[in-house]
């Protein structure tokens, strides 16, 4: 399902306009794409929780002349499914 679909799906479920979904959508999008930049954890009770996890520095090895190097630290968006969305999609 892509952006639009669910944009759709939305609008169908809360009985708003398409275009008031797709506003909707986005601001949420926005939210927690903002919360995530500066250090916050988002939880949405059942269904999960979006967080930053911190990759540590490491070194690894060029795939092509093998030679050794240092791939720097970095901080990745994160996902951890909560126990309601794991009922729906496990039956």
């Amino acid at each position: 399902m892509n952006k639009s679909e669910l944009v759709a799906l939305a609008a169908k479920h809360s009985g708003l306009p398409l275009s008031t979904s797709r506003v909707a959508l986005q601001a949420i999008i926005d939210t927690i794409s903002e919360a995530l930049a500066s250090g916050d954890r988002v939880q949405l009770v059942g269904f999960g929780t979006f967080k930053v996890t911190e990759r540590a520095a490491r070194e690894g090895r060029n795939p092509q002349n093998g030679k050794v190097i240092q791939i720097p630290a970095t901080k990745t968006p994160s996902f951890t499914a909560g126990a309601e969305l794991k009922k729906a999609v496990n039956g």
